[in-house]
């Protein structure tokens, strides 16, 4: 990694799905010594800020350009200002300022809580795929829900609540009309809501709910009543480098 004159790095740092408590222990410990904090009014809890206890700048970016942000960021690393930016940002290599990456918590495993549900199951399914339809973002002919189906893992939908028809007439495709589809809406937030169904009435089931955003659909067998196989880790006559 490329250190500037400063040895200044700027951080990006996820914040979670929505609850501040999800955040890492590293984002909030790089929160409560920051000196500039920019963060997505849109899309990140003001209530996360809450951990800042230097009194920083804050800008909410909700309204810049890529390019607003980046110069923002360049100009105060290389003044030595410890620079914290949540949510997302575009890599600072070009201009020689070093930068970490700290992840968070995905909404997607937030919303497999909220359904208190493992994405995989033994004889069901080992495989989670996380995508989203074309919308303004165009995706790859091979990564078309209808053929993505067809592997009957288990699919994390994300960006994709006000397409629901069109997400569930390519799932069709690959999945039975019978299999279980959920969705959640703002995953860890006090009003989250949880909707189940199945590919065949989930769909009216949203409509009904009112639900056109900020909601993640995850869709497979894993996520309905059935138990699957039991997990042979702790299984007592499955030997492993910890138990013979």
């Amino acid at each position: 990694m490329t250190e500037n004159n400063s040895g200044t790095k700027v951080f990006f740092v996820g914040t979670g799905p929505g609850d501040p408590e999800l955040i890492t222990v590293k984002g909030m410990n790089l929160l409560k010594d920051a000196d500039l904090v920019i963060y997505a009014g849109s899309l990140v809890r003001e209530k996360v800020l809450g951990y800042c206890e230097k009194s920083p700048v804050i800008k909410n970016s909700a309204s810049m350009s890529l390019d607003e942000i980046t110069s923002l960021m360049v100009e105060a690393a290389r003044h030595g200002t410890k620079v914290v930016r949540l949510h997302t940002g575009d890599v600072l290599e070009k201009e020689g300022v070093a930068y970490e990456i700290v992840p968070g918590v995905s909404s997607a495993f937030a919303s497999a809580a909220a359904l208190k549900r493992e994405l995989t199951l033994p004889g069901v399914t080992q495989t989670v795929i996380f995508t989203r339809v074309e919308g303004r973002t165009p995706v790859p002919a091979e990564e078309k829900l209808s053929k993505l189906a067809a592997h009957g893992a288990t699919i994390c939908i994300f960006l994709s609540i006000a397409m629901i028809d069109e997400v569930v007439k390519e799932l069709a495709q690959g999945y039975a009309l019978t299999t279980p589809v959920a969705v959640v809406y703002r995953a860890s937030w006090e009003d989250e809501i949880v909707v189940k169904g199945t590919l065949a009435d989930i769909a009216k089931k949203v409509n009904e709910a009112g639900i056109k955003r900020q909601a993640m659909i995850i869709v497979g067998n894993a996520i309905g009543d059935s138990p699957g196989e039991n997990s042979k880790l702790y299984d007592a006559g499955f030997s492993h480098g910890y138990r013979e």
